[in-house]
C-alpha cells in the first residue's frame, strides 16, 4: 500500500529531448564594430555554440566558445545574457541565448581553421553577407535599427533596462 508522503517519481526520468540550446556572442570593440567569422560554409557567424549541461550557465559558455573559437578571453561577469531566442530547425525547438562583451583588447585568432577561415572586425553598417541565421537574429535582436533580414524568431528579452546592451 502506497504511503500518502511517498515522493512522487515524475521527476525521476527526463522528458525526451526535443530542443537545443546555444549561446551566440556579440563581441563589440571601443569602435562600435562587432566580430564575425567566416565559416566554411560562406555564411558569416558570431561565436558560440551549444551551452553544456549543468553546472555550465549561459553566461560561462559564452566566455568558454569564445575563448575556443576566437583565443579572446573575458570574464564572465563581463557577459551581459540580454534576449532568449526561439525558432525550430528539423523539428526541434532550437533556443539561442543573445550574450553581448564589450572587448577592448587582444586579437582573435583562428583556433578551429576546420570551421572557421578568418575572424574580422566589421563596421554595423557593412556587414557582410550572408549571415548564418542565429547570428543573424541575435543581431536583429540587438540592434533592431540595423534592418538585418532574418528567419521568424520569438523573442524574449531578459534585461528590462534595454540601454545596458547598446554599444
Amino acid at each position: 500500500m502506497a504511503t500518502e508522503n511517498a515522493a512522487p517519481s515524475r521527476n525521476t526520468q527526463p522528458p525526451k529531448a526535443q530542443a537545443a540550446l546555444g549561446v551566440g556572442v556579440i563581441v563589440h570593440d571601443a569602435r562600435g564594430r562587432v566580430l564575425l567569422g567566416r565559416h566554411h560554409s560562406g555564411t558569416w557567424e558570431l561565436p558560440g555554440g551549444k551551452v553544456d549541461p549543468l553546472p555550465e550557465s549561459v553566461a560561462a559558455a559564452a566566455v568558454r566558445e569564445l575563448r575556443e573559437e576566437t583565443g579572446l578571453t573575458v570574464p564572465e561577469e563581463a557577459v551581459t545574457v540580454f534576449a532568449m531566442l526561439h525558432d525550430a530547425v528539423g523539428g526541434i525547438n532550437r533556443v539561442t541565448m543573445a550574450a553581448l562583451v564589450r572587448v577592448d583588447s587582444g586579437t582573435a585568432r583562428v583556433t578551429e581553421p576546420h570551421l572557421i577561415s578568418t575572424w574580422q572586425w566589421t563596421a554595423l553598417d557593412a556587414l557582410p553577407s550572408p549571415l548564418f541565421d542565429p547570428s543573424a537574429q541575435i543581431l536583429a535582436a540587438w540592434r533592431p535599427d540595423l534592418g538585418i533580414t532574418h528567419p521568424p524568431v520569438h523573442r524574449l528579452a531578459l534585461v528590462a533596462d534595454e540601454h545596458q546592451v547598446k554599444p
